[in-house]
């Protein structure tokens, strides 16, 4: 018999023996669909999720350093010369920040407002474009750089417009705790082109002034940091390490670079630990193959001796009973990777959620479904079906056609 003929007449024999037992086979395939599903929507869910959050943090510069004064120390000119001089910097300069509110059509939105050197800003952040006006002019205190969703709604209706005077709500921390609220009014000079969202340090609702607006106009008397900026990504390992010996515990230094990396380990711990979930079903499916199969080797008692007394060799029997969980696994995988796509899109969608003191950030990211999970998943999957089919396989090839036809 050809080989090709004799493959054919196994899957139709497969085929068949699952549709006379219907019930059993659709429980078993749901119970093997429970793998492939948990695994495709948890690492989808994950590498989208790390992906989105990699690519926004690198995107606020991979040569950008912020050094922030702790409790009690206060950076001043001295500091600031000194990281100029410390090599591999191209540029430092000191910014003032704060939390503020401020109306957009019907909303009210969260933003942070910088008082700073412009010009870093657009050097530090790739991709920043001004989409109307310009920026501030050096010597303006009353002019800002505003974020695209400062300038527009929700829906995307423009409500801010170049020359528009903006009244900003902003809340200084007070020493024992609480916010001192201030009210103050800047021109826009500039809106900035859609950035993306970035859940950090985010351009679309951020507003930029000049440096000297921080004393003048926000009211701060003390520096809320120094950003520094690498000639080169490979420099800020090396300037990270001589600010923390120079500073020890005074300073906290953040590395946008540094951040990526330890978000790209967190989720390789996190796709670790969904892998594993994923097979922790795979293992509950594999004995469920084997309680299938073995019934149904013993219902087919006397059927597989009619066959080995009419020819059917060891090997042909035992491939026969393979077929079947085989089916049952391809089915159970495809249904499994299906519902696993549309689940990890529907999640997707809700978003995730992180509460800040001064605001709510959504961050909504599409999972990442490559071929090759999906492939790896259906590879798992048919093992799954092997090695659930392989023991009632085996035992099946063995039974003695004698034996098998004298059975009730």
């Amino acid at each position: 018999m050809p080989l090709s003929t004799f493959i054919l007449d196994v899957v139709r024999l497969a085929l068949k023996s699952l549709g006379e037992r219907r019930a059993r086979a659709l429980l078993t395939i749901i119970g093997i669909s429970i793998g492939p599903f948990a695994l495709v929507a948890m690492t989808g869910m994950v590498l989208g999720y790390s992906a989105y959050v990699t690519h926004q943090i690198e995107a606020l510069g991979q040569n950008l350093i912020v050094v922030s004064p702790r409790q009690n120390f206060k950076l001043t000119n001295k500091d600031l010369d000194f990281m100029r001089s410390i090599p591999g910097v191209e540029d430092a300069e000191p910014f003032y920040m704060v939390h503020a509110k401020v109306r957009v059509g019907n909303e009210e939105k969260d933003v942070i407002v910088y008082a700073t050197s412009i010009d870093l800003i657009f050097k530090a952040i790739s991709g920043l474009k001004i989409e109307q006006g310009s920026k501030p002019s050096p010597s303006s205190v009353v002019e800002a750089l505003v974020g695209h969703d400062i300038a527009y709604t929700s829906t995307g209706r423009q409500v801010h417009f170049v020359g528009d005077a903006l009244t900003i709500t902003i809340y200084k921390p007070k020493h024992g705790g609480g916010f001192e609220v201030k009210r103050v009014t800047v021109l826009i000079s500039g809106i900035l082109a859609k950035f993306g969202g970035a859940f950090f340090l985010s351009p679309d609702t951020s507003i930029y002034l000049n440096k000297n607006a921080g004393h003048t106009i926000l009211g701060l008397n003390q520096w809320s940091g120094i950003l520094i900026l690498a000639k080169s990504s490979r420099y800020v390992p090396y300037i990270v390490k001589v600010l923390q010996k120079a500073y020890g515990n005074n300073i906290d230094i953040i590395s946008f670079q540094g951040i990526a990396r330890i978000v790209s380990s967190i989720a390789g711990a996190m796709n670790f630990i969904a892998f594993s979930t994923g097979l922790s079903a795979f293992a509950v499916a594999v004995a469920g193959v084997a309680a299938t199969m073995i019934t149904s080797v013993m219902e087919r008692f006397r059927e597989i001796g009619v066959m080995k007394a009419l020819g059917f060799t060891d090997l042909q029997v035992l491939t026969m009973i393979l077929a079947e969980g085989l089916m049952m696994s391809i089915l159970g995988g495809v249904v499994g990777v299906s519902l696993g796509v549309a689940g990890a899109y529907a999640l997707a969608a809700r978003g995730f959620v992180i509460h800040g003191m001064m605001s709510t950030i959504v961050i909504k990211a599409p999972p990442k479904i490559s071929a090759g999970l999906i492939l790896r998943t259906l590879g798992i999957t048919v093992a799954v079906g092997l090695v659930g089919s392989i023991f009632p396989a085996y035992k099946a090839s063995k039974i003695p056609p004698a034996v098998a036809l004298r059975y009730e």
